[in-house]
């Protein structure tokens, strides 16, 4: 029998960014945009000196990373063939590039998972850890990364 853990969640929202799937046969492979949010479930064995999970008042440097990544920003993809364009157009000042490995929903799930946990182990040592994330792309489309961080796992 596992122990009993506590659970939160948080969302953030309002990212407007653009992308493009180059190797997608269809419509996906022209530049389009989407208003991101970003939706993290926490997990924690034991809770803090507040009764909480996680503080959600301690998250500020995750709302800033992805902020700094997806607000108003244009992402492409590393393997993208028209890089050396877009990096031209974000020195002339036309749109501000991010690179990624890969720009997907999928992809950016998993990143932003990898980030909350960096935070997360920083800050409270391992007692609390991000187990599931959600990056949206609309009301309609989401992508979902989950795992247990092998620290966390390691310690529950």
């Amino acid at each position: 029998m596992s122990s009993p853990v506590h659970s939160c969640s948080k969302t953030f929202s309002g990212y407007p960014c653009t992308h493009r799937q180059w190797r997608h046969a269809g419509h996906c492979r022209f530049v389009h945009g989407y208003s991101r949010s970003f939706h993290f479930w926490f997990r924690a064995t034991a809770l803090d000196e507040n009764g909480f999970v996680v503080d959600f008042s301690g998250l500020r440097e995750l709302e800033r990373r992805l902020a700094e990544q997806f607000d108003h920003t244009f992402l492409a993809s590393a393997d993208d063939p028209l890089l050396p364009t877009w990096r031209q157009l974000h020195e002339q000042g036309a749109l501000d590039l991010r690179v990624m490995a890969n720009v997907g929903m999928e992809s950016s799930a998993e990143l932003v998972w990898g980030w909350a946990n960096e935070l997360l182990l920083a800050r409270d040592g391992g007692r609390t850890c991000c187990w599931r994330s959600e990056a949206r792309e609309n009301e309609k489309n989401a992508a979902c990364y989950e795992a247990l961080p092998a620290w966390f796992a390691a310690g529950s």
